[in-house]
């Protein structure tokens, strides 16, 4: 165990994945839960990629982009929660170092994509709001397929270099990532040398995500907002509200626990090392759950079909 813990030098050493630092002996009735949840998040999106394929009338902008935010979820989860519990119960802790970086890729690439995918979302609810009668003709399907890809390739376009950064760094003394799986500033933290130029551009990739994303999902909204509160009929009022409110409750399960990540990483050094962690693996983990729950019970035809 000593020689996978320490090393003096090596180019692309096997890592230790801890779990959940300070928790290690509680960790395997934790991981009850949280497979619990990874079964609800498999089952329910693989559910919503069924029925939305399977019904004719589901075959529209806002639920292919569902359909979308589904598949990304099962690889988001699926990429991370398998390790993760053989990690809590069978005590697998070490992965080599393109497994880890394989990981790294898959979780990294399609935090990215998801957060597209919503913008895309904010974006397919402005058009059908404020322009209903123009909605078919500027998100067609065709257009929705071109905006899935574009989400896509942004992801892949973003995250492949944090992976060529990593493979240039050579390795020495600790190979033990305290973390639950490979995250990229976790791993870059272990690395010797110079990593500033690791950190500047996850810092910069994360940033220009965040906010490009998140201003243009406010914007959004803000315009959806001031054309509902035009709308002569209460009800109609209602309606509009009641899908942009579910809309936003999804987003916020991205956002809050990512940025939440994010900014302990480096500037939350007084929070308990635990707590990050386990919001960590929330924020892996809620949104695929809540996202088939949110968009499934809300369709009427999906609610039928599962009834």
């Amino acid at each position: 165990m000593s020689s996978l813990n320490t090393t003096t030098f090596s180019q692309h050493p096997s890592f230790l994945l801890v779990g959940i630092p300070g928790l290690e002996k509680e960790q395997f009735w934790i991981a009850f839960p949280f497979c619990i949840l990874y079964a609800i998040a498999v089952v329910g999106n693989i559910t919503l990629l069924v029925f939305i394929k399977t019904v004719p009338s589901l075959h529209e902008p806002m639920y292919l982009f569902v359909a979308m935010l589904a598949f990304t979820d099962l690889v988001l989860s699926t990429s991370s929660v398998p390790k993760m519990l053989s990690i809590f119960w069978l005590g697998s802790r070490e992965i080599s170092f393109p497994s880890c970086l394989l990981q790294l890729f898959f979780i990294h690439t399609f935090s990215t994509v998801e957060s597209g995918v919503l913008m895309a979302m904010a974006l397919d609810r402005y058009v059908a709001i404020c322009y209903p009668l123009r909605h078919s003709s500027i998100l067609s399907v065709p257009a929705v397929v071109t905006l899935g890809s574009l989400v896509l390739v942004r992801g892949l376009v973003l995250v492949s270099p944090v992976c060529l950064l990593l493979h240039r760094l050579s390795f020495c003394h600790n190979n033990v990532i305290s973390h639950a799986y490979c995250e990229h500033m976790a791993v870059v933290k272990l690395a010797c040398g110079d990593t500033r130029v690791n950190a500047i551009y996850g810092l910069s990739a994360t940033f220009v995500v965040v906010v490009f994303d998140v201003t243009l999902i406010f914007v959004s909204y803000t315009l959806i907002l001031r054309a509902v509160l035009r709308l002569p009929s209460t009800e109609a009022r209602l309606k509009a509200f009641s899908t942009c409110a579910s809309h936003v409750c999804v987003m916020l399960t991205l956002y809050t626990p990512s940025l939440f990540t994010f900014l302990t990483h480096r500037f939350g050094q007084s929070i308990p090392h635990h707590v990050h962690i386990v919001v960590a693996i929330l924020y892996l983990l809620l949104p695929p759950v809540l996202n088939p729950i949110v968009y499934g019970v809300r369709t009427k035809q999906i609610r039928a079909r599962v009834v």
